[in-house]
């Protein structure tokens, strides 16, 4: 029985491209929608996520991660996981991924689809709001797709925001959130922030803005405002609307309805939803789920694949 490969960055990250994954994930939103689920277990204060996707055509995965924040203190990671990729065909165990390698792509990869479906074709000043993991691997993406881009971060601590910058020659540090907002084009956030940053009154005609941090029912990273003035669009409705603050607080409020979701990637694959001029302002939730897991997971097996041969 041949061995079952267990794929780590340092084997799989130089084989990886960010303009191809969002051209696998273009595919992999012309399948049927995929059937989702999700598990929580808990003790104390630690937890086991499990998602779990299947997708017709790409097979199934599922993707567990431990959450345990007293490791911190031991000098051993908090978050720790990996993914199972399932044969659609036979349903044979194909490959175990480690999960950091596919959440980084998911994620980055996720907004970069976003941007490119979404924003503006002459886009090239983009700002980070954040300056973690996700924040690195936005600059990126980002810079795959526009080779002259102009890169700003912003942190609550700006020393966090200078030393990411210093790894990114070019990038340049904003004091004032506000004043750099306006400035950009695209505004991507990943930040852990409950309550909103980003206020509509800054946001200026044909802005894109990638909302990535808020992940449960009590996070947002932009108020009220910027949801009536922009044109709302997700990654998955089934993984955000009735999941995440961003969407969920100001529906209970009025201030939105689900009618005024524009469309998520299937709809904008099939190009029944999108931006329809240079002036709206578009704002995409980028809500993650396991069938992007799978479908990032997928194109990660198949470039291991191929070096192989």
């Amino acid at each position: 029985m041949p061995t079952l490969p267990y794929l780590t960055a340092e084997t799989c990250e130089p084989l990886m491209d960010w303009i191809a994954l969002t051209d696998a994930l273009i595919e992999g939103h012309r399948a049927a929608p995929a059937e989702l689920r999700d598990q929580l277990l808990s003790r104390g204060d630690d937890r086991l996520l499990s998602r779990a996707a299947w997708v017709d055509g790409l097979g199934a995965g599922v993707k567990s991660v431990t959450v345990y924040p007293g490791n911190a203190a031991k000098g051993l990671p908090s978050v720790q996981g990996a993914m199972l990729v399932f044969d659609d065909a036979t349903g044979a165990v194909e490959a175990v991924i480690d999960s950091a390698l596919v959440t980084k792509w998911k994620t980055a990869g996720d907004s970069l689809l976003g941007a490119r479906l979404l924003a503006r074709k002459d886009a090239r000043r983009l700002l980070i709001v954040g300056a973690g993991v996700v924040a690195a691997s936005l600059i990126e993406a980002y810079g795959a797709m526009i080779a002259d881009l102009q890169v700003t971060i912003w942190a609550r601590k700006p020393a966090a925001a200078r030393a990411l910058a210093d790894r990114h020659p070019g990038a340049q540090v904003a004091e004032d959130l506000e004043s750099a907002v306006r400035a950009a084009d695209i505004i991507a956030t990943c930040t852990m922030a409950k309550e909103p940053l980003i206020k509509g009154d800054w946001l200026q005609p044909g802005q894109h803005l990638d909302l990535i941090g808020a992940y449960t029912p009590d996070m947002r990273e932009a108020d009220d405002t910027c949801l009536k003035r922009a044109r709302v669009f997700v990654d998955s409705r089934a993984t955000t609307i009735g999941h995440i603050g961003e969407l969920m607080i100001p529906m209970a409020a009025g201030i939105i309805s689900e009618a005024d979701v524009q469309g998520d990637f299937h709809d904008m694959v099939a190009s029944r939803a999108g931006r329809r001029s240079d002036d709206e302002i578009t704002l995409f939730k980028n809500g993650g789920g396991a069938h992007l897991d799978l479908m990032t997971a997928r194109m990660i097996l198949t470039r291991w694949r191929a070096a192989q041969r």
